[in-house]
């Protein structure tokens, strides 16, 4: 057992902290990917093609939004699904956002916050690991 300073820093450690940031932001990214497995992917299959690409690059985003993030939230493959989950959201900021890079929205933030959060959050998670409520500690 680790000594802890006080009753306080042994509760409050890095290893939840990972495990809230990896179960945040990829349990929310999962909303975004049930949606589109029940209600088709149409909308990104246009994005694709009008950007000139192959349209069977639009089936990543099953990849991207739920299969990447159920490996973050379990901590398995962890840092290779973020880095995954990141292009993912490259993707979807060069796709969807495009023209809006610099915009500002109603609230005078960037129009692309949303997809820039889960974008900065999965690269940080790639670079801080899973910690030790994971598959990738067993």
């Amino acid at each position: 057992m680790r000594s802890c300073e006080n009753k306080l820093s042994c509760v409050l450690n890095e290893d939840i902290g990972k495990l809230i940031l990896r179960v945040s932001i990829a349990g929310l990214m999962l909303f975004h990917g049930f949606f589109k497995l029940f209600n088709g992917i149409d909308g990104i299959k246009g994005l694709v093609t009008n950007a000139g690409l192959p349209e069977f690059l639009a089936y990543g985003v099953y990849f991207g939004e739920i299969i990447f993030p159920i490996l973050i939230i379990i901590g398995l493959y962890t840092r290779i699904s973020s880095l995954f989950f990141a292009l993912t959201m490259v993707f979807a900021i060069f796709l969807a956002h495009g023209n809006d890079l610099f915009s500002l929205g109603k609230t005078g933030a960037p129009v692309i916050e949303l997809a820039l959060i889960y974008l900065l959050t999965s690269i940080s998670i790639m670079f801080i690991g899973a910690g030790k409520f994971s598959f990738d500690k067993k």
